[in-house]
C-alpha cells in the first residue's frame, strides 16, 4: 500500500468550531469548497461533493471530533483508487490552524493527473476557506468574470418559434448594459451553444465555461440567432461587488430604502394602467401584465423561502432552473384577479422581504460567509424587475394601439 501522501496547511481568523461547521455543513461546503454538496455529519453519513466542472467526490466520514478533527473518505470521479481526507483544527495566534492530509496517494502515470487536481483543488479551496471566515468573501465569485446576461426559459416550442433549430442551449432574456455581452452584440432571444469552447446547455454550465478566467480575457461565443449560426468575440467584464454593511441591522436599512424605492416606481408606473390593458397578451406565448405581476410575486416568495434556508443553515438545493410553471402564474392570477389585487399583494411581498431582513437573527452575521452571500444578492441592482418593467411596458403600448 502507498504511504504518499498530501499536506496542505492553512491559518484561519476564525475559531475552531467556524470551521468545524464549514466541513460538516452541506451550505458552508458550498460557500467555500464545491458547487454541489449533501451530507449526513455523523460516523457512516454520506459526504458527496461536486463541481460545475464535472468532477465529483463521495465518501463518508468516518471520524469526528467536534470543533477538533473531521476525516472523511474520498473517491473522486475517474481517480485510481478510495482516498481519506483527514482534517484537524487547532486554536493558534487567535485564529484556527487547518491542518489537512489527503491520502494515500498512489504512483504512476494512472495517478498523475489526480494528485495534480487533487493538491490544485486543496489549495484554492483552503484560500477560499480563510477569505470567506474572515470577511465572507468567495473568492470564486469576487474573482471571477461577468458576461452580462439574463437567461430565460428555453422550451421545444420556443426553439420552433425563434426558428432556431437546436432545443439545447441557454436563451437570453436580456443582457445588462455596460457589460460584455451587450458591447459583443449579444440580444433577447439569442441562443447560446458554446461559450470559450465548451457547449453550454444548462446554467452550471457558465460556471465551467469560465474557470481560469478574468475580466479583460477575450472568448468566443457560439449562438443561434434564429436560424443563423454566429460566431462573437466577448470580453469578459469584472464583476461589480456591491459595499457589503458590517451588520444585519444596516444591511436592512439598505433593504428598505431599496424597496421603498421599487415601491415608488410602481406606484408611478401603474398609476394610469386600466385592468383591461393589465390583462392584454401581444401573442398566445406571451404573459399579460397581470401573468408578469404574478411572475414577480413569485420571484419575491422565492428569495424569502431561500433567505430563510440560508439564516436556518439548510439550504436545498437543485441542479438546475425548472423553469416558470404557467400553471402557478395562472393560479396566482386567479386569486388576485384585478391589477390592483395583484398590486397590493407584490407590495405586501415587498414588505414581508423588509422584516425577514429586518428580524435575521443576530447570530446569522458571524456565519460570514453565508451573509455575505445573501447581502451580496440583495444588493444587486434590480435588473430582474428592470427587464419585466419594460416587458409591461411593451405589453402596455401595444394593448394601447390595438
Amino acid at each position: 500500500m502507498s504511504t504518499q501522501f498530501l499536506k496542505f496547511e492553512q491559518q484561519v481568523k476564525a475559531t475552531p468550531a467556524q470551521v468545524y461547521y464549514a466541513f460538516t455543513n452541506a451550505a458552508a461546503l458550498r460557500e467555500w469548497l464545491c458547487d454541489v454538496a449533501t451530507v449526513v455529519p455523523q460516523v457512516g453519513g454520506r459526504v458527496y461533493l461536486a463541481w460545475n466542472s464535472g468532477y465529483y467526490a463521495c465518501g463518508e466520514y468516518t471520524s469526528l471530533k467536534k470543533d477538533e478533527e473531521v476525516e472523511f473518505t474520498w473517491q473522486g470521479r475517474h481517480e485510481p483508487g478510495e482516498m481519506r481526507v483527514n482534517a484537524t483544527f487547532l486554536a493558534k495566534d487567535g485564529g484556527t490552524q487547518v491542518l489537512l492530509k489527503h491520502e494515500p496517494i498512489g504512483e504512476g502515470e494512472d495517478w498523475a493527473q489526480a494528485i495534480q487536481q487533487i493538491k490544485q483543488g486543496w489549495e484554492k479551496g483552503l484560500e477560499n476557506l480563510a477569505s470567506v471566515l474572515k470577511t465572507g468573501e468567495d473568492l470564486r465569485l469576487t474573482l471571477r468574470p461577468i458576461v452580462g446576461i439574463f437567461v430565460g426559459d428555453f422550451t421545444p416550442e420556443q426553439a420552433k418559434s425563434l426558428g432556431v433549430p437546436v432545443t439545447d442551449g441557454l436563451r437570453i432574456d436580456d443582457t445588462v448594459e455596460g457589460l460584455g455581452a451587450r458591447a459583443a452584440g449579444l440580444k433577447a432571444n439569442d441562443v447560446i451553444v458554446e461559450m470559450a469552447g465548451k457547449a453550454i446547455s444548462a446554467n452550471s454550465d457558465f460556471g465551467n465555461a469560465l474557470q481560469g478566467l478574468r475580466a479583460g480575457d477575450q472568448v468566443e461565443v457560439v449562438i443561434y440567432r434564429g436560424p443563423q449560426k454566429m460566431t462573437l468575440n466577448l470580453e469578459l467584464s469584472r464583476r461589480p461587488i456591491p459595499e457589503i454593511p458590517p451588520t444585519n441591522a444596516e444591511l436592512a436599512q439598505k433593504i428598505a430604502q431599496l424597496y421603498s424605492e421599487l415601491e415608488a416606481e410602481l406606484d408611478k408606473f401603474f398609476g394610469a394602467v386600466s385592468d383591461t390593458e393589465a390583462s392584454f397578451k401581444i401573442g398566445p406565448n406571451e404573459w399579460s401584465v397581470k401573468e408578469v405581476l404574478a411572475h414577480l410575486i413569485h420571484s419575491e416568495r422565492f428569495l424569502q423561502l431561500n433567505l430563510a434556508e440560508v439564516a436556518g443553515g439548510y439550504e436545498r438545493w437543485a441542479d438546475d432552473f425548472g423553469g416558470n410553471l404557467n400553471a402557478s402564474v395562472q393560479a396566482t392570477v386567479s386569486a388576485y384577479p384585478t391589477l390592483q389585487e395583484l398590486l397590493e399583494e407584490y407590495k405586501h411581498s415587498f414588505a414581508e422581504t423588509i422584516a425577514l431582513f429586518g428580524n435575521l437573527p443576530e447570530e446569522f452575521e458571524q456565519r460570514k460567509g453565508s451573509y455575505w452571500r445573501t447581502a451580496y444578492n440583495a444588493l444587486q441592482a434590480p435588473y430582474h424587475f428592470n427587464i419585466h418593467i419594460e416587458q409591461i411596458r411593451t405589453s402596455i403600448e401595444a394593448a394601447r394601439a390595438a
